[in-house]
């Protein structure tokens, strides 16, 4: 049954300080809890040194300080890729990684326990949707590993929504969550660092496109005909591409800022010349990047990721065009980092 108890990850600063004045305490006390919270990155009231010990225990018994269980923790043999599958409290999961590079920190973060769009190369649409999570649980996952890398004398220099699920799916609670992580009194990391990746809900591009947000965005496309995108993402039948790439343009024009395109290679199937010259053909002109990255395989898909050959062919189309992108190293094959597969592994 489901902890009644308020969520301390959930609180805004205003609800943390009706809650602590109703313990009839000072409302100035909540500011220094928020500030444990986030600024010192504590786990639990029982450590927030500088408050009362009455006061710690009092919380202690009205708010829950935690929704996560560890389930699986893997660490890739490299070091530098880091996966969680964390248990929630009515037996929903969500999974987190955390990738490690020369200087950045970045955390993959989950916004839906599972995921109902059922694309049909990631292992996160193949289980299904579990339920939305709230923000407090997208929140939760950020201080986990915040708090695992300050014991290293490190931390946190960029997150990405792109776990399970899809974040426009569950906007609120992820605009709640960015709130609170970019909140100056609280944790105060910069929105420029932070990315929402959606596989392309026009009418939420388009919200998100009025918030004028310093948030970057970035569109999961991997195909640029409807014919091809319709096979592997079931969503493109409900807004297909022409609508998408008018929506995207639309964001570009009236945010000024730069669109992130998301491509996973898979062999003679979407990285063939034809497409390429298909995505120069869409996205010529656009203040745009793509972002390549060969497929991460998974147990419910039987393609496979695109040869160097391949590879470098479709990337120098694409040169040629003047559209900038990228090749992405995969992370974490060796503990199925990709999305999803630590659910797949514990069913």
């Amino acid at each position: 049954m489901k902890n009644k108890k308020p969520f301390l990850f959930d609180l805004t600063l205003k609800e943390l300080t009706d809650i602590i004045t109703e313990l009839g305490e000072p409302a100035y006390r909540a500011k220094q809890v928020y500030e444990q919270v986030y600024s010192k990155a504590v786990s639990s009231f029982d450590k927030m040194n500088g408050l009362p010990k009455g006061l710690r225990e009092k919380l202690a018994e009205v708010i829950d300080v935690s929704h996560l269980t560890t389930q699986i923790d893997k660490l890739s043999s490299d070091n530098h890729t880091r996966k969680i599958l964390f248990g929630l409290p009515d037996g929903a999961q969500v999974e987190t990684v955390l990738m490690g590079y020369i200087i950045r920190r970045t955390a993959c973060i989950s916004t839906q326990a599972g995921c109902a769009l059922g694309c049909t190369f990631c292992a996160t649409g193949q289980g299904g949707l579990q339920r939305n999570i709230s923000s407090g649980e997208i929140v939760e996952q950020v201080m986990f590993f915040e708090r695992e890398l300050r014991k290293k004398n490190e931390k946190l220099t960029n997150l990405v929504f792109m776990g399970m699920g899809e974040p426009f799916a569950n906007y609120n609670e992820v605009m709640k969550a960015i709130e609170t992580l970019t909140d100056p009194n609280g944790f105060n990391f910069g929105a420029r660092r932070i990315t929402i990746s959606t596989v392309g809900l026009v009418p939420y591009i388009d919200k998100f496109t009025l918030e004028q947000s310093q948030v970057n965005l970035a569109v999961s496309l991997h195909a640029a005909t409807d014919e091809l995108r319709e096979t592997m993402l079931p969503i493109n039948k409900r807004y297909p591409i022409r609508e998408l790439i008018k929506s995207c343009r639309n964001y570009v024009n009236n945010t000024h800022r730069r669109i992130s395109f998301e491509w996973a290679l898979i062999d003679h199937v979407n990285d063939t010349t034809a497409q390429a010259e298909a995505l120069t053909g869409l996205l010529k002109g656009m203040l745009c990047h793509v972002n390549f990255i060969p497929l991460n395989p998974t147990k419910g898909y039987g393609g496979h990721e695109s040869k160097k050959m391949r590879i470098s062919r479709f990337m120098q189309i694409l040169d040629e065009a003047g559209i900038p992108n990228t090749l992405r190293i995969r992370r974490g094959i060796d503990i199925n980092a990709g999305c999803g597969q630590l659910r797949q592994e514990s069913t």
